[in-house]
């Protein structure tokens, strides 16, 4: 029995009624040695986090649904849930070519824009174990986290946290590890990422860039689909095609087209569509980067 399933039966023994009930996703439930184990017996488990984005985080402001980042990602969202009607995608992993394209910024809030449905949970997971940032970008700790669980040092309930007031749960990195990749090779990696999504509709990854180590790549063999940003005028074509030819699988979604200006990007929309009927979405954004971007990595 691995340690995926022996920390979701484990939740649910220990489950009790202190906490109001959290509906599951649609239809989940977990196969263990005792029978059937209802997901919300481990959905009850986590520690509730306050929604507390740091000032300079840029996420989506709840209290401006109708501003025009909130209504790109909304877009986004719709796209991929009609997707997942077509063929099975859950688990997406989000990634950028190079270094400072704004994978986090993207996986962070596209998390935040799905856990807004009511009848769905997200989890947003910080694979990249190299340089994280969801932690920081949500104000939580970096540990206990995932590589604490890999490790053996947390069961699985203590790294993930429910976001208050929303359908939305974390689980940041972890404490820093020397060997992420092999870590990353785990075959606990692969159980664990074909058990989450019987408790969640979406679990988004944040992983590190294609082109700068081999994690994303691995990552990709694991989850259903990757995502791929992009940063308008500084990734260049050449960039984009080497990272494809990185990929061992195939499954590359969309491109998200990151730090286009609100002129720039509506006056190009008409004809975009109706020239090429592409897919490729281009989600609009400040033209502005996390603390984290100044060290040179893909934080934003």
């Amino acid at each position: 029995m691995s340690r995926v399933h022996d920390a979701l039966r484990k939740a649910e023994q220990m489950a009790g009624e202190t906490r109001p009930p959290v509906q599951p996703a649609p239809g989940a439930e977990l196969a263990g040695a005792s029978g059937v184990i209802p997901a919300a017996g481990f959905l009850e488990l986590l520690e509730e986090v306050p929604f507390r984005p740091a000032p300079e985080a840029l996420l989506i402001d709840l209290a401006r649904p109708h501003a025009p980042p909130a209504e790109e990602f909304r877009s986004l969202r719709t796209r991929l849930n009609h997707l997942q009607k077509l063929q099975p995608l859950h688990a997406i992993v989000i990634t950028s070519p190079s270094p400072a394209e704004g994978k986090s910024f993207v996986a962070a809030n596209l998390a935040i824009s799905q856990a807004q449905l009511s009848d769905q949970y997200t989890l947003l997971a910080d694979c990249d174990l190299r340089r994280p940032v969801i932690h920081s970008l949500f104000q939580i700790p970096r540990s206990p986290g995932f590589t604490d669980f890999l490790l053996g040092n947390a069961p699985l309930q203590a790294v993930i946290k429910r976001v208050a007031g929303m359908n939305l749960c974390l689980m940041p990195a972890g404490s820093m590890v020397k060997n992420p990749l092999e870590l990353l090779n785990l075959r606990q990696v692969r159980v664990l990422f074909r058990e989450l999504p019987k408790l969640f509709n979406w679990v988004i990854l944040d992983s590190p860039p294609l082109l700068f180590s081999a994690d994303a790549n691995l990552l990709g063999t694991i989850a259903d689909g990757t995502l791929l940003v992009v940063r308008i005028r500084q990734t260049t074509i050449d960039t984009v095609a080497r990272a494809m030819q990185s990929l061992c699988e195939n499954n590359v979604i969309g491109v998200v087209v990151n730090g286009a200006r609100a002129g720039e990007l509506y006056s190009k929309y008409t004809y975009y569509y109706s020239s090429y009927g592409y897919r490729e979405r281009e989600s609009e954004t400040e033209d502005a980067e996390t603390p984290a971007d100044s060290g040179g990595e893909s934080q934003s």
